[in-house]
């Protein structure tokens, strides 16, 4: 059996991605893993009239403050004492980020929520688990929403 000496958990602070924090803390403390938290400010600049793309630094600064905060409270406070997570935050598209940060780091797991999109929906906007899970170099566990009940396609 495979050894997850370091764990990953990618999080958008939905409740989707929720779902995937007791995952994350029973595999970080059955095996003694080191545990990251990321969260990926996805800033997408809205383009002005006069063609130049801005937001002042101190929007992004306040993103990250918040994200920070939001990352400090994601896992229970009892388990953040005896885990001791690593809380990161990184700008930039989820997930090549959350790639990027596993190869860094040498993570061997990385946990994330799926949101469940419809078929639509997911050929619109693409789908940020299904990329992880293509392109990362370890394993990857995808926890579903269990408001989205399975429906055979």
């Amino acid at each position: 059996m495979e050894q997850f000496k370091r764990i990953l958990l990618a999080t958008d602070f939905s409740d989707a991605s929720a779902g995937a924090v007791d995952h994350a803390v029973l595999m970080a403390k059955t095996f003694g893993s080191e545990l990251h938290i990321l969260h990926v400010l996805e800033v997408e600049v809205p383009r002005l009239e006069s063609g130049v793309d801005y937001l002042p630094l101190k929007y992004f600064e306040e993103f990250e403050r918040r994200a920070a905060e939001y990352l400090a409270a994601v896992i229970p406070a009892g388990d953040r004492e005896q885990l001791n997570p690593v809380p990161v935050v990184r700008k930039g598209n989820p997930f090549v980020e959350i790639i990027r940060y596993a190869q860094s780091e040498k993570i061997d797991l990385i946990i994330m929520g799926t949101h469940g999109r419809s078929a639509l929906a997911h050929l619109m906007m693409g789908n940020v688990a299904e990329k992880v899970v293509r392109y990362a170099s370890c394993a990857v566990l995808t926890v579903r929403d269990p408001r989205h009940p399975f429906v055979m396609p």
